[in-house]
């Protein structure tokens, strides 16, 4: 199944959650969701940035 918006943040969430509960303070990853599954990049970027506000967390994204 193809991701969507809504099950991204849900996912990103849970992320955020497990970072917090075992000291990760950083995030490498490519563009999620936005290859094969076909998700626009500028929307997972805003919800990245709104999940990962006010925390500690660097996140580091790579195009591949």
């Amino acid at each position: 199944h193809k991701p969507t918006y809504e099950n991204m943040q849900k996912s990103l969430e849970a992320m955020k959650a497990h970072c917090l509960n075992n000291g990760v303070t950083d995030i490498s990853m490519p563009r999620i969701g936005c290859g094969l599954d076909g998700l626009q990049w500028e929307k997972v970027s805003a919800i990245l940035e709104e999940v990962f506000d006010n925390t500690d967390i660097k996140i580091t994204v790579y195009t591949l």
